[in-house]
């Protein structure tokens, strides 16, 4: 009897030693280490490295990588070029998908070997921060640059946008880099996983990535859960708002439920902490009490059929308070999940090399014969 799963849930298409997830129990480890400590105690460097080599760097090993990344900080000037001619309205994320197809236009015939992808990683982590850094400074009516290396990644990052951040806001971002760089197998990385599997290059992969986070049922979740909160007003507005667009069926709770979790995302934990820590205004402890109440609400209605608060609940919050817009926050969700895309890519090419082309099942009509 043929079988079909939709939306391919629960099938494997490759082994992989890089993220464990236990949906029920709420754990997720990369390679290993739980995903708060990483967060907590390492950098996005450092947890790149382990993902993309099997293991921590010692202190030449990450100092070589950052070099690397940081010499690959200047965009090309076509790029520039492409940049100044995208209306500012453009969807930050599309353009992000733009520039990479663009850098895929000059490669040719790219070879998956250790040596090639160690050298290439670090040159696309530092031109996809050169990317965001810029898309963000064309939405904000400021000019490009290129950006001046920092003590870190986060730190690079955030001064190429506005040109300072303090260390709150750099551990914040450094966080959310971790937390955000990989999550297995989803749509953005199954779709990378696609376009490599036919041995394209890897800003091919990325572009083909990129265009599958731009679908709301993915990437846009930061979003559309901070949206709601400032749909909402204000805290005393919780429960009726609640009543009449969820419980009443109007509309899905953003920020809620998972078709991994079973429990609360285990990547919730530091989200909700750096929004404690970062809302210091007047607007951001408000939005922060609505989100507060909104999860006490929905925790109650539905966390008896395993629907509980995600990680977008709360990252939306994070990232306005380190001070970017609402349409940037799905852009800075890709900009963290490159290296772990790109981590899946190696380890599906270099380990098992093998076309990925699933099979449908006919269902139409029969063999017909054409009118006369």
């Amino acid at each position: 009897m043929e079988e079909i799963s939709p939306g391919l849930e629960n099938v494997y298409i490759k082994y992989t030693e890089l993220t464990f997830i236990d949906g029920q129990k709420g754990i997720m480890r990369y390679r290993g280490y739980d995903i708060n400590e990483l967060a907590e105690k390492s950098s996005f460097e450092k947890v790149s490295y382990l993902m993309l080599f099997g293991k921590f760097p010692d202190d030449s090993e990450l100092k070589n990588f950052q070099n690397k990344i940081n010499s690959h900080l200047a965009l090309d000037d076509y790029l520039k070029d492409i940049l100044r001619a995208m209306p500012e309205t453009s969807d930050s994320l599309g353009i992000l998908q733009t520039l990479l197809s663009a850098k895929a236009s000059k490669e040719s015939n790219y070879k998956y070997t250790k040596e090639n992808d160690g050298e290439k990683i670090p040159e696309i982590l530092g031109s996809v921060l050169s990317m965001v850094a810029n898309i963000y400074r064309l939405k904000s009516g400021n000019n490009i640059i290129d950006p001046e290396p920092g003590e870190s990644y986060a730190e690079t990052f955030l001064k190429a946008c506005s040109g300072s951040a303090d260390k709150n806001k750099i551990s914040a971002m450094d966080s959310a880099l971790i937390l955000y760089m990989d999550h297995e197998i989803p749509a953005s990385t199954t779709a990378a996983l696609v376009t490599a599997s036919t041995l394209s290059d890897m800003y091919s992969s990325l572009a083909s990535a990129i265009a599958a986070l731009r679908g709301p049922l993915h990437g846009g979740a930061a979003e559309g859960a901070y949206r709601q909160f400032l749909e909402i007003g204000e805290p005393e507005n919780v429960n009726a708002w609640f009543e009449n667009n969820i419980l009443n069926g109007k509309r899905r709770l953003v920020g809620f439920g998972h078709r991994v979790y079973r429990t609360y995302d285990p990547r919730l934990k530091t989200f909700k902490k750096y929004a404690d820590i970062l809302s210091t205004t007047e607007e951001q402890k408000k939005i922060l009490a609505i989100a507060k109440r909104l999860e006490e609400a929905g925790v109650k209605a539905f966390g008896s059929k395993g629907i509980y608060t995600n990680t977008d609940f709360y990252a939306g919050m994070v990232f306005n308070a380190i001070g970017f817009p609402v349409d940037m926050f799905t852009t800075l969700f890709g900009l963290s999940r490159i290296s772990g895309i790109l981590a899946h890519i190696t380890e599906y090419v270099e380990t098992q090399e093998r076309l990925i082309r699933p099979r449908a099942i006919y269902r139409g009509s029969g063999e017909r014969k054409y009118p006369e």
